[in-house]
């Protein structure tokens, strides 16, 4: 053992503020990272070296995909073998069925990073709604207990069901950050339901809203949003996620020219050449699906997995690169700077689409950050502090969000007002998801359970686990770093 991992061991044994099921974790990501990183080549290794191009912690060796999203769809009609389970006849057997697959479904995370359709899985089992209630509410409590990590992922919607309010209702009432959660909008939506959706998220910050009629051209009707807000192939996954540090790319240009002519398309080379490498070891090295009954069953498929090409720091990578100072000119404010935001997203997706990686394909994706960033505004958005009037936040976000087909948002504290005046905020959201965003996430500004970046926290956990407390959930330790690097409670807060 050398001295580097047997110090990293040590300190994870030794952490107070720990539980048991986050040491165990943490010592699998040890393991994981002991042996040497997949090979790259000397062009890529340089982004790599510098911190530009970064494999998301995923580990040294990585032996499942990071996202799973298995058709829970098929597990209710068929059952499974592999667990000896049978189709639920009713809604004890629906969750109990739910819970048991969950165990079993690998993740970044340990554990699933998708549940499902909850509301429509549920649904035909809902026969007496006080029963129904009882039992969701232990099936929600069970996910945040024992998966107790805010990428864990729900989706509701786009009908109104009995169902779907239950769950919308009990979340409100329990405030719990896990599941994190999203509701499916489209023209099946009813207003009433809508609201009901709205009125809950001012509470506890889910669900999020979600542009289906974008998605829906992207992948077809069988997607789901996971983890942050994630868009993936329903049956498949993503395999690994990449991030490209916009901000980091553009401080290593010379300038204007060299960042677009050269910097920026080497760098996507070198993030599409190590997403490729590393998902080529899921499947040949680790042998990820010969090892699962997941595929075995018919519940997850080998073409139905993509990679994710991930990017931050594109706010500042403009204003360093055309060396934007006034306030006025800089990112999210002036025309040169969106025009260049436009133009650097337009040669990423084109460079990354024509990439032929040896399985499925990659899709780009707007990345959260992560605990450590300081200085790094996630995805595309405009830095806190610097945030325009509203309606031109909405639209400039709009513009930025055409391409990422693997998911991107952006979210929005309101005032505790706008819980009188749903029906406003659901008016703000359709205007825009009309003008083409993807996404759409909020929270009220004096909420408990709060939006980090795209995954969920309660104030509450923080000021414990940062107090020196341990915490059940693995997201509030993310939480306290990103609250410092990622200003979360200095956002501009919204009226209605």
């Amino acid at each position: 053992m050398t001295q580097g991992i047997e110090e990293t061991i040590k300190g994870i044994l030794s952490d107070p503020r720990l539980t048991y099921p986050q040491r165990l974790t943490a010592l699998a990501q040890a393991a994981e990272n002991t042996p040497d990183p997949v090979p790259l080549s000397r062009e890529a290794q340089w982004f790599v070296d510098k911190g530009i191009v970064f494999d998301m912690g995923e580990g040294n060796a990585p032996y499942r995909p990071r996202y799973v999203l298995p058709d829970y769809d098929k597990f209710m009609k068929q059952g499974s073998r592999f667990l000896m389970l049978d189709p639920p006849r009713d809604i004890w057997d629906a969750v109990s069925n739910l819970l048991i697959l969950y165990r079993h479904v690998p993740s970044v995370i340990g554990g699933p990073v998708y549940i499902g359709h909850i509301d429509g899985l549920l649904e035909p089992f809902v026969r007496d709604e006080e029963e129904a209630r009882h039992a969701i509410r232990i099936f929600l409590t069970h996910v945040d207990r024992t998966i107790s990590d805010s990428f864990c992922h729900a989706d509701i919607g786009p009908y109104d069901t009995r169902a779907g309010r239950i769950i919308l209702e009990l979340s409100a009432q329990m405030q719990r950050p896990v599941p994190n959660m999203s509701l499916i909008y489209n023209g099946h939506t009813t207003d009433d339901f809508a609201c009901m959706a709205i009125e809950t998220g001012l509470i506890t910050a889910k669900p999020s809203f979600v542009n289906d009629a974008m998605y829906t051209a992207d992948w077809g009707p069988d997607y789901a949003i996971v983890s942050c807000y994630n868009a993936l192939p329903i049956g498949g996954g993503g395999l690994t996620l990449g991030r490209l540090d916009m901000r980091a790319l553009g401080e290593a240009a010379e300038g204007r020219e060299h960042f677009l002519n050269k910097m920026l398309p080497a760098a996507v080379a070198a993030q599409c050449e190590q997403m490729d490498k590393r998902d080529t070891y899921i499947f040949e090295e680790a042998r990820f699906l010969e090892n699962t009954f997941l595929s075995d069953e018919g519940l997850i498929h080998k073409d139905k997995f993509v990679g994710m090409f991930g990017l931050v720091g594109l706010a500042e990578c403009v204003n360093t690169v055309l060396r934007l100072q006034k306030p006025e000119e800089r990112y999210g404010h002036g025309k040169e700077a969106e025009d260049f935001a436009l133009m650097v997203l337009d040669r990423i997706h084109d460079q990354v689409a024509s990439y032929k990686p040896r399985y499925g394909s990659f899709a780009m994706h707007g990345q959260v950050g992560i605990s450590t960033d300081t200085g790094v505004t996630p995805n595309t958005r405009i830095p806190v502090g610097e945030e325009p009037p509203l309606p031109k936040q909405l639209m400039f976000t709009a513009r930025t969000q055409k391409h990422f087909a693997a998911g991107i948002g952006e979210l929005f504290p309101f005032e505790e007002t706008a819980r009188k005046n749903p029906m406003a905020v659901l008016d703000i959201i359709r205007g825009a998801f009309d003008e083409g965003m993807r996404y759409f996430s909020f929270y009220s500004s004096n909420s408990d359970v709060v939006r980090v970046t795209g995954y969920l926290v309660k104030r509450s956990d923080m000021e414990r686990y940062e107090a020196g407390e341990a915490c059940l959930g693995n997201s509030t330790v993310l939480g306290s770093g990103a609250s410092r690097g990622l200003h979360i409670f200095e956002r501009s807060v919204r009226k209605v």
